[in-house]
């Protein structure tokens, strides 16, 4: 008898934003991915910090970028943003301006 494991299945993949796929509170702490070794706040977190950035790459005030990503403390944002980025907001601002439109 054949285990479900061993048996060769479709490739799995993340759920991609707006496909409507939903994560069990049960399973709130695992990995969103096998690939991707974060939890799914860690994720959500990037996502965040990744929006934060384009918005202050795009000329936005980094106080106001951190803001509308949704972090209360600016204080907190910048401690995330240089973990995640190697740089503090502002530091990072000055070395990554897009044209203007593109954020």
């Amino acid at each position: 008898m054949t285990r479900r494991d061993d048996r060769p299945g479709p490739e799995r993949s993340c759920p991609q934003p707006g496909s409507g796929a939903a994560i069990h509170r049960q399973t709130s702490s695992a990995p969103v991915c096998s690939g991707r070794r974060s939890s799914p706040i860690q994720f959500v977190k990037s996502m965040r910090l990744n929006n934060a950035a384009m918005k202050i790459a795009g000329g936005m005030n980094v106080n106001e970028a951190a803001m509308e990503v949704g972090y209360v403390s600016s204080s907190q944002f910048s401690r995330e943003f240089k973990r995640m980025y190697g740089q503090s907001p502002r530091q990072w601002s000055h070395s990554k301006q897009l044209p203007a439109g593109m954020a």
